[in-house]
C-alpha cells in the first residue's frame, strides 16, 4: 500500500485552480486528503487514525477500509461530501474543533476529533450522530455523513462526531459528552436551538448515545445538560439502562451476527417494560453496519426515525418548526 503522501504533490496540482471540484465515486483518496475545502481536517473524514492510505484508492473501493460495515455505497458517500464542499464554496463552516489547542497538546489523541456540520432551518433543533467502528475506525464516511445529510435536508442541523478511536468506549463517550457540551455553548453562534436535541448512534456509536440518554452529558465529563429528547439507536447489542430512558428508535437487519435482533430485542423489551416509548424495526436480508440502507429494504429508515423524533418534540420546538417551514 503507498503511503498517502507519495502522490500529495500531484494530488495538490490537481486542486490547484479548481478549489471546489465536486467528487464522484471514481474520484480517490488523495482527492478527499487534498481537497482545499477539508484543509486542515481531510484526514478526520477517513476511518482510521494513523494509517498510511493509498491516495490511489478509488472511492468506488472505501468500502475496503470499513471491515464492520455493509452496503457502502459510492454515490451516498460522496453526496455527503459534496454537501460540505458545496457549504464551504458558500462561505460556510463545516467542521469545528470541540477541544482547545491546550486539551489537545495535554493529550493528543484529542487531536483527531471534532464536528462536522450539516445546518438545517435556522434555530432548529439538533442531531449530534457517534458512526460505529468497533471503537476501532470511525465510519464517518457510510454513517455520519450521510445521516447527517439526509437529517439536514428535513429542516434539522446535524453534526457528525469524530472521537477517539483505540482507546475504548468511556473515552469515545466522553468526546460525545463534550461534542453536546460544546454544541450548547456555542449554540447562538451555531444557529441551532438547545431544545430537544436528539442523538444518533450506530453500532459502537448507538452505544455512546445510549449512554447519554441512560446516564445524562455531565455522567461522561460534560456539562450539566439535559437528557436528549430522543435516542436512534442503529444495530448495537448495547444492554445497559437505567430508569428514566428518552424515547428510542432501534433499526436492525435480520442477518446481523454481532448485534443479533435478539440482543436488540432483549434491549426493547426491557425499555417498554420501564414505559418508554420505543419503535423497533428489524429489517430482511441484511447484516451489520447498512447504514442509510440505500438499495436495501432498509431504504427510508432515516426519514422513518426522523418522524419519530418530531413527536416527542416540545410545544416550543414544534412551533419553531412550523414557523421555519413557513418562511420556507
Amino acid at each position: 500500500m503507498r503511503s498517502d503522501n507519495i502522490t500529495a504533490e500531484r494530488a495538490r496540482d490537481r486542486n490547484r485552480g479548481a478549489q471546489r471540484t465536486s467528487l464522484g465515486p471514481g474520484s480517490t483518496i488523495g482527492d478527499i486528503l487534498y481537497h482545499p475545502a477539508f484543509a486542515g481536517f481531510s484526514r478526520r473524514i477517513l476511518p482510521w487514525d494513523g494509517r498510511a492510505y493509498d491516495a490511489n484508492m478509488r472511492v468506488s473501493d472505501i468500502g475496503s477500509l470499513l471491515p464492520y460495515h455493509s452496503h457502502v455505497e459510492p454515490d451516498t458517500v460522496v453526496g455527503a461530501l459534496n454537501h460540505m464542499i458545496a457549504d464551504v464554496d458558500n462561505g460556510k463552516t463545516v467542521f469545528y474543533d470541540i477541544y482547545t489547542e491546550a486539551q489537545k497538546r495535554a493529550e493528543p489523541a484529542k487531536e483527531n476529533t471534532g464536528l462536522f456540520f450539516f445546518r438545517g432551518r435556522p434555530e432548529a433543533p439538533f442531531a449530534v450522530i457517534a458512526p460505529g467502528g468497533g471503537f476501532a475506525y470511525v465510519g464517518s464516511v457510510h454513517e455520519g455523513l450521510p445521516y447527517a445529510e439526509e437529517i439536514s435536508k428535513r429542516g434539522y442541523s446535524a453534526f457528525v462526531l469524530k472521537y477517539r478511536a483505540g482507546h475504548g468506549g468511556r473515552i469515545a463517550t466522553e468526546d460525545l459528552a463534550a461534542a453536546i457540551s460544546f454544541i450548547f455553548r456555542n449554540s447562538e453562534a451555531l444557529g441551532v436551538s438547545t431544545e430537544d436535541y436528539s442523538l444518533w448512534g450506530s453500532s459502537a456509536g448507538a452505544r455512546m448515545a445510549a449512554f447519554i440518554g441512560s446516564h445524562g452529558v455531565a455522567a461522561f465529563g460534560g456539562d450539566d445538560l439535559p437528557k436528549p429528547s430522543t435516542v436512534v439507536m442503529a444495530y448495537t447489542a448495547h444492554s445497559d439502562t437505567s430508569s428514566d430512558e428518552p424515547p428510542t428508535f432501534v433499526v436492525v437487519g435480520d442477518q446481523d451476527d454481532i448485534a443479533p435482533p435478539a440482543a436488540m430485542e432483549r434491549r426493547v423489551a426491557a425499555l417498554r417494560r420501564a414505559g418508554t416509548p420505543i419503535a423497533y424495526r428489524m429489517f430482511k436480508d441484511l447484516g451489520h453496519g447498512f447504514g442509510t440502507g440505500t438499495a436495501t429494504s432498509a431504504q427510508g429508515w432515516i426519514a422513518e426515525a426522523t418522524w419519530f423524533w418530531e413527536k416527542f418534540m416540545s410545544n416550543t420546538a414544534r412551533k419553531m418548526r412550523r414557523s421555519s417551514c413557513e418562511r420556507s
